[in-house]
Formats: structure tokens, C-alpha cells, sequence
């Protein structure tokens, strides 16, 4: 799966969003938001992200994203593989220091493919 081919889809939820402008969580969301996705921030502990509603996990979404981005820790993303699986979400793309082998084990047993690489920088000139 390459990295183009995820970012044809226009349907993202960003797991790990959250209010600080200076962690990657919010410059992602933003940046997915400004690039025209649209996008669903998923954070248990946040209430809206710039006045939007953040949800608690993958299953509150109003609609089933196409790719879900993680920007959590390897052991947090788990529950979030598991989820995405039984929701039929096929795509995930993990920013760099999400991954360890047993998620990505996780992910390919479930049937999702999987790509590591930084959003920011693959959206920067698109």
C-alpha cells in the first residue's frame, strides 16, 4: 500500500488528536482538516478539538473512516487495531514512534494494511 494511495482516501479519524498545537496529535488533525479530509479527532480524555467534537473511540464515529491515523503509543494503539478491525476499517498509517512488532503483527492477522511514515510530511506539498 503506498503512501499516495491512502491519501486518495478522504475519510481519516486521528487517534492521539488533542488541543496542544505543539504536539503532533493537533498539527495532524489540523493539517488533514486544511488539506481538505475530512477527519475525526478520537481521544478518550479530550472533550472537542478548535470547537469540534472529539471521540472517545472509533465506534462513536459518525461515519467509518477509510484510514485512521495513529498517534498514540504502540500499547495504546492496540484496543484501536482490535476496533478498527471489527468496524471493517482496512487502512492504517502510523507516525513514526507508533509501532512496535506486535502491532504490527495485530494489524496484519486483522487484515489491515499498514504504512509508517510521517502525515506532515507526505500532505506538506500535496
Amino acid at each position: 500500500m503506498s503512501k499516495e494511495t491512502m491519501l486518495e482516501k478522504k475519510v481519516w479519524a486521528v487517534v492521539g488528536a488533542n488541543q496542544n498545537p505543539e504536539k503532533f496529535g493537533n498539527k495532524i488533525y489540523k493539517r488533514l482538516k486544511e488539506k481538505g479530509y475530512e477527519v475525526y479527532p478520537v481521544n478518550p480524555v479530550v472533550e472537542s478539538i478548535d470547537g469540534d467534537i472529539c471521540y472517545k473511540n472509533l465506534s462513536s464515529l459518525p461515519k467509518i473512516p477509510d484510514v485512521i491515523n495513529m498517534v498514540v503509543a504502540p500499547d495504546r494503539g492496540k484496543p484501536y487495531i482490535e476496533e478498527a478491525a471489527e468496524l471493517g476499517i482496512k487502512y492504517v498509517w502510523f507516525q513514526p514512534g507508533t509501532i512496535d512488532r506486535e502491532i504490527l503483527i495485530l494489524a496484519k492477522e486483522k487484515g489491515i494494511e499498514a504504512l509508517q511514515s510521517c502525515v506532515l510530511v507526505a500532505t506538506e506539498n500535496k
